[in-house]
């Protein structure tokens, strides 16, 4: 079960565990919540999602460009 969570969090985007980092919240609980979300209001949270993931690829993508010796 860990290869196969290791797997999604590695491949997608990883907002709800970044999220779950930074608040001090399961990502179990954060997940629960965007799906339940999305069943609710007909899949608006996935925008939401999806701008969360831009912004992380971006800070990922500055931090390698400007600090390439410490990746």
């Amino acid at each position: 079960m860990t290869k196969f969570q290791t797997f999604f969090e590695t491949n997608f985007f990883g907002v709800c565990t970044k999220l779950g980092e930074k608040l001090g919240i399961s990502t179990f609980s954060i997940r629960l919540f965007f799906v339940h979300a999305c069943f609710f209001t007909f899949g608006s949270p996935i925008i939401i999602y999806l701008g969360l993931a831009w912004l992380l690829n971006l800070r990922k993508y500055l931090r390698q460009k400007y600090h390439p010796i410490l990746w």
